[in-house]
Protein backbone atom coordinates (compact mmCIF):
# COMPACT_ATOMS: atom_id res chain seq x y z
CA UNK A 1 0.00 0.00 0.00
CA UNK A 2 2.91 2.06 0.81
CA UNK A 3 4.38 1.35 -2.57
CA UNK A 4 1.45 2.80 -3.81
CA UNK A 5 0.67 5.83 -2.55
CA UNK A 6 4.17 7.16 -3.20
CA UNK A 7 3.71 6.07 -6.83
CA UNK A 8 0.78 7.87 -7.12
CA UNK A 9 1.82 10.78 -4.94
CA UNK A 10 5.04 11.10 -7.52
CA UNK A 11 2.71 10.94 -10.62
CA UNK A 12 0.69 13.94 -8.99
CA UNK A 13 3.97 16.26 -8.35
CA UNK A 14 4.48 16.15 -12.21
CA UNK A 15 0.72 16.50 -12.88
CA UNK A 16 1.06 19.68 -10.52
CA UNK A 17 4.17 20.96 -12.04
CA UNK A 18 2.65 20.81 -15.23
CA UNK A 19 0.32 23.16 -14.16
CA UNK A 20 1.94 25.64 -12.81
CA UNK A 21 3.81 25.99 -15.93
CA UNK A 22 0.71 26.03 -18.12
CA UNK A 23 -0.73 28.57 -15.30
CA UNK A 24 2.37 30.72 -15.62
CA UNK A 25 2.31 30.50 -19.53
CA UNK A 26 -0.90 32.05 -19.65
CA UNK A 27 0.61 35.70 -18.42
CA UNK A 28 2.56 35.64 -21.48
CA UNK A 29 0.04 33.48 -24.05
CA UNK A 30 -2.79 36.84 -23.57
CA UNK A 31 -0.18 39.29 -24.93
CA UNK A 32 2.35 41.79 -22.97
CA UNK A 33 1.82 41.29 -19.66
CA UNK A 34 3.55 45.31 -19.35
CA UNK A 35 1.21 46.28 -22.37
CA UNK A 36 -1.64 45.14 -20.46
CA UNK A 37 -0.63 46.81 -16.91
CA UNK A 38 0.50 50.36 -18.15
CA UNK A 39 -2.56 49.99 -20.57
CA UNK A 40 -3.31 50.50 -24.21
CA UNK A 41 -2.41 54.41 -24.51
CA UNK A 42 0.75 54.07 -22.72
CA UNK A 43 3.79 55.03 -23.87
CA UNK A 44 6.54 53.12 -24.33
CA UNK A 45 8.83 54.65 -21.59
CA UNK A 46 6.54 53.74 -19.29
CA UNK A 47 5.68 49.77 -20.67
CA UNK A 48 9.70 49.38 -20.63
CA UNK A 49 9.38 50.72 -16.63
CA UNK A 50 6.92 48.72 -15.76
CA UNK A 51 8.51 45.73 -17.58
CA UNK A 52 11.76 46.47 -15.18
CA UNK A 53 9.91 47.13 -12.12
CA UNK A 54 7.75 43.20 -12.60
CA UNK A 55 10.54 41.50 -14.10
CA UNK A 56 9.34 41.00 -17.36
CA UNK A 57 12.83 41.75 -18.95
CA UNK A 58 14.11 38.82 -17.49
CA UNK A 59 14.51 34.97 -19.19
CA UNK A 60 11.55 32.93 -19.23
CA UNK A 61 12.93 29.93 -16.98
CA UNK A 62 14.24 32.71 -14.27
CA UNK A 63 10.48 34.47 -14.28
CA UNK A 64 8.88 30.84 -13.67
CA UNK A 65 11.32 29.43 -11.01
CA UNK A 66 11.25 32.92 -9.31
CA UNK A 67 7.21 32.92 -9.33
CA UNK A 68 6.99 28.96 -8.61
CA UNK A 69 9.18 29.52 -5.05
CA UNK A 70 7.39 32.02 -4.01
CA UNK A 71 3.98 30.10 -5.27
CA UNK A 72 5.54 27.56 -2.83
CA UNK A 73 5.73 29.74 -0.27
CA UNK A 74 1.89 31.22 -1.08
CA UNK A 75 2.89 34.69 -2.25
CA UNK A 76 1.37 35.03 -5.55
CA UNK A 77 2.33 38.45 -5.95
CA UNK A 78 -0.23 41.81 -5.97
CA UNK A 79 -3.26 41.86 -7.90
CA UNK A 80 -3.55 44.12 -10.63
CA UNK A 81 -6.97 45.36 -10.06
CA UNK A 82 -7.37 45.34 -5.99
CA UNK A 83 -3.93 46.15 -5.48
CA UNK A 84 -3.98 43.64 -2.67
CA UNK A 85 -1.58 40.69 -2.29
CA UNK A 86 -3.28 37.56 -4.27
CA UNK A 87 -3.04 35.07 -1.36
CA UNK A 88 -5.17 37.05 0.93
CA UNK A 89 -7.67 37.46 -1.60
CA UNK A 90 -8.46 34.01 -2.35
CA UNK A 91 -8.22 33.41 1.27
CA UNK A 92 -10.84 35.57 2.09
CA UNK A 93 -12.73 34.32 -1.16
CA UNK A 94 -12.17 30.58 -1.18
CA UNK A 95 -13.91 29.39 2.42
CA UNK A 96 -17.07 30.07 0.44
CA UNK A 97 -16.76 28.39 -2.24
CA UNK A 98 -15.32 25.15 -0.23
CA UNK A 99 -18.61 25.19 1.79
CA UNK A 100 -20.79 25.44 -1.73
CA UNK A 101 -18.29 22.65 -3.03
CA UNK A 102 -18.23 20.40 0.08
CA UNK A 103 -22.80 21.05 0.24
CA UNK A 104 -22.70 20.09 -3.31
CA UNK A 105 -20.85 17.23 -3.50
CA UNK A 106 -22.36 15.70 -0.60
CA UNK A 107 -26.10 16.73 -2.02
CA UNK A 108 -24.72 14.67 -5.09
CA UNK A 109 -23.70 11.79 -3.46
CA UNK A 110 -26.78 11.71 -0.58
CA UNK A 111 -29.01 11.43 -3.36
CA UNK A 112 -27.57 9.84 -5.94
CA UNK A 113 -26.11 6.97 -4.73
CA UNK A 114 -29.54 5.77 -3.10
CA UNK A 115 -31.42 6.35 -6.29
CA UNK A 116 -28.42 4.59 -8.32
CA UNK A 117 -28.78 1.53 -5.80
CA UNK A 118 -32.69 1.44 -5.50
CA UNK A 119 -32.68 1.70 -9.59
CA UNK A 120 -30.41 -1.21 -10.02
CA UNK A 121 -32.39 -3.29 -7.25
CA UNK A 122 -35.97 -3.21 -8.94
CA UNK A 123 -34.88 -2.36 -13.13
CA UNK A 124 -37.59 -1.16 -15.44
CA UNK A 125 -39.69 -0.25 -12.40
CA UNK A 126 -40.91 2.90 -11.18
CA UNK A 127 -37.85 3.99 -9.03
CA UNK A 128 -35.89 3.13 -11.90
CA UNK A 129 -37.51 5.47 -14.74
CA UNK A 130 -37.66 8.06 -11.72
CA UNK A 131 -33.75 7.93 -11.76
CA UNK A 132 -33.67 8.05 -15.92
CA UNK A 133 -35.70 10.74 -15.52
CA UNK A 134 -34.01 12.72 -13.41
CA UNK A 135 -30.73 11.82 -14.96
CA UNK A 136 -31.72 12.78 -17.88
CA UNK A 137 -33.21 16.49 -16.77
CA UNK A 138 -30.22 16.85 -14.86
CA UNK A 139 -27.66 16.89 -18.27
CA UNK A 140 -30.44 18.71 -20.09
CA UNK A 141 -31.12 22.03 -17.92
CA UNK A 142 -28.57 24.93 -17.86
CA UNK A 143 -27.42 25.51 -14.51
CA UNK A 144 -27.69 29.54 -14.56
CA UNK A 145 -31.81 28.42 -15.62
CA UNK A 146 -32.01 26.03 -12.78
CA UNK A 147 -30.95 28.85 -10.58
CA UNK A 148 -33.32 31.13 -11.63
CA UNK A 149 -36.03 29.54 -11.52
CA UNK A 150 -35.41 28.28 -7.87
CA UNK A 151 -34.79 31.99 -7.11
CA UNK A 152 -38.32 32.83 -8.61
CA UNK A 153 -40.36 29.68 -6.99
CA UNK A 154 -38.55 29.74 -3.29
CA UNK A 155 -37.20 33.42 -2.96
CA UNK A 156 -40.11 35.65 -4.83
CA UNK A 157 -43.25 33.57 -4.86
CA UNK A 158 -42.96 31.49 -1.62
CA UNK A 159 -40.23 33.54 -0.01
CA UNK A 160 -38.85 30.58 1.86
CA UNK A 161 -34.90 31.26 0.82
CA UNK A 162 -32.91 34.01 0.80
CA UNK A 163 -32.46 34.82 -3.19
CA UNK A 164 -28.77 35.78 -2.56
CA UNK A 165 -25.88 35.96 -0.08
CA UNK A 166 -24.16 34.08 2.43
CA UNK A 167 -25.38 35.29 6.34
CA UNK A 168 -26.94 32.02 7.41
CA UNK A 169 -26.57 28.22 6.18
CA UNK A 170 -30.32 29.07 4.55
CA UNK A 171 -28.49 30.96 1.79
CA UNK A 172 -26.66 28.06 0.72
CA UNK A 173 -29.72 25.65 -0.02
CA UNK A 174 -30.38 27.06 -3.28
CA UNK A 175 -26.98 26.86 -4.51
CA UNK A 176 -26.07 23.58 -3.02
CA UNK A 177 -28.95 22.02 -4.91
CA UNK A 178 -28.05 24.17 -8.23
CA UNK A 179 -24.39 22.92 -7.86
CA UNK A 180 -25.34 19.41 -6.95
CA UNK A 181 -27.91 19.06 -9.28
CA UNK A 182 -24.75 19.00 -11.82
CA UNK A 183 -23.05 15.89 -10.57
CA UNK A 184 -25.68 13.55 -10.22
CA UNK A 185 -26.76 12.36 -13.21
CA UNK A 186 -23.15 10.69 -13.69
CA UNK A 187 -23.09 9.80 -10.45
CA UNK A 188 -26.37 7.51 -10.41
CA UNK A 189 -26.20 6.25 -13.79
CA UNK A 190 -22.52 4.99 -12.73
CA UNK A 191 -23.85 3.58 -9.23
CA UNK A 192 -26.32 1.81 -11.13
CA UNK A 193 -24.03 0.39 -13.68
CA UNK A 194 -22.04 -0.96 -11.21
CA UNK A 195 -25.00 -2.53 -9.29
CA UNK A 196 -26.53 -4.46 -12.01
CA UNK A 197 -22.87 -5.94 -12.73
CA UNK A 198 -22.09 -6.94 -9.29
CA UNK A 199 -25.63 -8.11 -8.55
CA UNK A 200 -24.87 -10.50 -11.44
CA UNK A 201 -22.06 -11.72 -10.55
CA UNK A 202 -21.20 -15.09 -8.91
CA UNK A 203 -20.07 -14.38 -5.80
CA UNK A 204 -23.40 -12.41 -5.30
CA UNK A 205 -25.48 -15.27 -5.55
CA UNK A 206 -23.17 -17.65 -3.04
CA UNK A 207 -23.71 -15.06 -0.69
CA UNK A 208 -27.44 -15.70 -1.32
CA UNK A 209 -27.33 -19.33 -1.34
CA UNK A 210 -25.82 -19.53 2.26
CA UNK A 211 -28.35 -17.72 3.55
CA UNK A 212 -26.63 -14.53 3.79
CA UNK A 213 -28.80 -11.26 4.61
CA UNK A 214 -29.86 -9.46 1.78
CA UNK A 215 -28.62 -6.06 3.68
CA UNK A 216 -25.49 -7.69 4.31
CA UNK A 217 -25.37 -8.32 1.01
CA UNK A 218 -26.07 -5.50 -0.66
CA UNK A 219 -24.19 -2.98 1.46
CA UNK A 220 -20.98 -4.93 2.08
CA UNK A 221 -20.58 -7.31 -0.94
CA UNK A 222 -22.41 -5.54 -3.50
CA UNK A 223 -22.22 -1.78 -2.78
CA UNK A 224 -18.62 -1.82 -1.63
CA UNK A 225 -17.45 -2.96 -4.69
CA UNK A 226 -19.64 -0.84 -6.96
CA UNK A 227 -19.41 2.32 -5.50
CA UNK A 228 -15.40 2.33 -6.64
CA UNK A 229 -15.48 4.17 -9.90
CA UNK A 230 -18.25 6.21 -8.10
CA UNK A 231 -15.79 7.13 -5.71
CA UNK A 232 -13.17 8.41 -8.23
CA UNK A 233 -15.85 10.11 -10.78
CA UNK A 234 -17.02 11.94 -7.12
CA UNK A 235 -13.32 13.21 -6.64
CA UNK A 236 -13.16 14.33 -10.13
CA UNK A 237 -16.97 16.16 -9.92
CA UNK A 238 -15.69 17.78 -6.85
CA UNK A 239 -12.62 19.62 -8.77
CA UNK A 240 -15.22 20.55 -11.55
CA UNK A 241 -17.75 22.03 -8.29
CA UNK A 242 -14.73 24.17 -7.17
CA UNK A 243 -13.32 25.64 -10.52
CA UNK A 244 -16.87 25.56 -12.18
CA UNK A 245 -18.87 27.30 -9.39
CA UNK A 246 -18.12 30.55 -11.30
CA UNK A 247 -21.91 30.43 -12.73
CA UNK A 248 -23.79 29.59 -9.48
CA UNK A 249 -21.72 32.11 -7.44
CA UNK A 250 -22.75 34.59 -9.88
CA UNK A 251 -26.25 33.71 -9.73
CA UNK A 252 -27.02 33.53 -6.04
CA UNK A 253 -23.97 36.62 -5.47
CA UNK A 254 -22.02 34.09 -3.56
CA UNK A 255 -18.38 36.10 -3.56
CA UNK A 256 -16.27 32.93 -3.43
CA UNK A 257 -13.27 32.36 -5.07
CA UNK A 258 -15.32 31.50 -8.59
CA UNK A 259 -16.90 34.90 -8.65
CA UNK A 260 -12.88 36.18 -8.05
CA UNK A 261 -11.63 34.45 -11.36
CA UNK A 262 -14.99 35.79 -13.05
CA UNK A 263 -13.78 39.63 -11.73
CA UNK A 264 -10.27 39.01 -12.43
CA UNK A 265 -10.82 37.81 -16.07
CA UNK A 266 -12.90 40.35 -16.65
CA UNK A 267 -10.40 43.14 -15.30
CA UNK A 268 -7.65 41.47 -17.03
CA UNK A 269 -6.10 40.78 -13.72
CA UNK A 270 -3.61 38.32 -14.55
CA UNK A 271 -1.92 37.46 -11.63
CA UNK A 272 -5.03 36.27 -9.68
CA UNK A 273 -5.98 34.55 -12.73
CA UNK A 274 -2.84 32.57 -12.58
CA UNK A 275 -3.07 31.91 -8.79
CA UNK A 276 -6.62 30.92 -8.91
CA UNK A 277 -6.21 28.42 -12.12
CA UNK A 278 -2.88 26.65 -9.98
CA UNK A 279 -5.26 26.87 -6.71
CA UNK A 280 -8.12 25.14 -8.39
CA UNK A 281 -6.05 22.55 -10.04
CA UNK A 282 -4.22 21.62 -6.60
CA UNK A 283 -7.54 20.68 -5.42
CA UNK A 284 -8.19 18.45 -8.36
CA UNK A 285 -5.39 16.78 -8.29
CA UNK A 286 -5.45 16.36 -4.24
CA UNK A 287 -8.64 14.69 -4.54
CA UNK A 288 -8.05 12.94 -7.03
CA UNK A 289 -5.04 11.21 -5.19
CA UNK A 290 -6.85 10.88 -2.30
CA UNK A 291 -9.67 9.12 -4.61
CA UNK A 292 -6.85 6.78 -6.27
CA UNK A 293 -5.41 5.89 -1.96
CA UNK A 294 -9.47 5.13 -0.82
CA UNK A 295 -10.57 2.75 -4.43
CA UNK A 296 -7.08 1.11 -3.50
CA UNK A 297 -8.11 0.50 0.12
CA UNK A 298 -11.65 -0.39 -0.92
CA UNK A 299 -9.89 -3.32 -3.60
CA UNK A 300 -6.37 -4.11 -3.03
CA UNK A 301 -6.10 -5.85 -6.62
CA UNK A 302 -5.61 -1.84 -7.86
CA UNK A 303 -2.57 -1.61 -5.79
CA UNK A 304 -0.52 -3.52 -7.94
CA UNK A 305 -1.68 -1.58 -10.62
Amino acid sequence: MLRFILKRAGLAILVALTVSLISFSLLFLSGDPATAIAGEHASDQDVEAIRRIYGFDRPMLVQYWDWLVSALRGDFGESYYFKLPVASLIMDRLSITMTLGVCGISFALLTAVPLGVAAAIKPNSLIDRLALFLSVAGQAMPSFWFGLILIVVFSIQLGWLPPSGTATPLHFVMPTIVLGYYAMPAIMRLTRAGMLEVLSSDYIRTARAKGAPEGLVMFKHALRNAIIPVVSLAAVQMGFMLGGSIVVESIFALHGAGYLAWESISRNDLPTVQALILVFSMFYIVFTFLADVLNAWLDPRMRAG
